[in-house]
């Protein structure tokens, strides 16, 4: 896959390669990828600077997505070399990836803020060079009591969690459709309005800490 001069959005969905990782809670943005090419019909395909890419046609717009296939840690330098090729400035990206912070299913539109944690977009920013990068956050739930978030965001979703994270899925690529479509901020107005879904599901989950991050990171 080459660089497509005429797209003007790129969306880079986070993840692990390989099918051990499919599933996991981490992989989250590698699933909201593959369902926007699925709606759109497209396939990915091995691109330069080690992603697989697939450009589809979102609202009328022409729009690059990538799943980086280095490891989430390191995955900055390819996205950073596609947003540079496509000629694109950082608030042309949409990352969307995985969040500990917000409970399972639970959806927020950001234009920027620290990475909090979240290595897979602390590389990102560091090699772009600024945080003002807008993010479709996806909640996985909070790392249990004694646990390692290490451990955890390379954890199955439980089977009481899977309806959560299907709709949070869908939902989040109706996101990045609308960024796309009608902006970010009328994006954020619609979306994070929107209620969780995972009620049921660590319903004590939005924690203060939460609270606290919603219009932040």
């Amino acid at each position: 896959m080459e660089p497509i001069r005429g797209a003007t959005w790129l969306v880079a969905g986070l993840g692990n390669p390989g099918p051990g990782y499919r599933d996991t809670r981490h992989n989250v943005g590698f699933a909201v990828a593959d369902r926007l090419a699925a709606e759109a019909g497209g396939r990915f395909r091995h691109g330069r600077h080690g992603v697989h890419g697939v450009t589809l046609v979102l609202g009328g717009t022409p729009v690059v997505v990538l799943k980086p296939q280095t490891f989430m840690n390191c995955c900055g330098p390819a996205v950073a070399a596609w947003l540079t090729g496509l000629e694109l400035p950082a608030e042309r990206l949409v990352v969307v990836h995985d969040d500990l912070d917000l409970a399972v299913g639970r959806l927020r539109v950001v234009a920027g803020g620290g990475a909090g944690g979240h290595r897979g977009v602390a590389s990102i920013q560091s090699v772009v060079g600024t945080q003002a990068i807008p993010r479709v956050r996806i909640g996985i739930g909070r790392v249990p009591a004694g646990g390692e978030a290490a451990d955890f965001v390379l954890q199955a979703f439980r089977a009481e969690e899977q309806p959560a994270i299907e709709a949070a899925t869908a939902r989040a690529a109706e996101a990045v459709v609308d960024i796309v479509m009608d902006g970010l901020a009328p994006t954020m107005n619609r979306h994070n309005a929107t209620p969780r879904v995972a009620a049921g599901v660590e319903a004590a989950g939005e924690s203060s800490r939460e609270r606290q991050v919603e219009e932040g990171r």
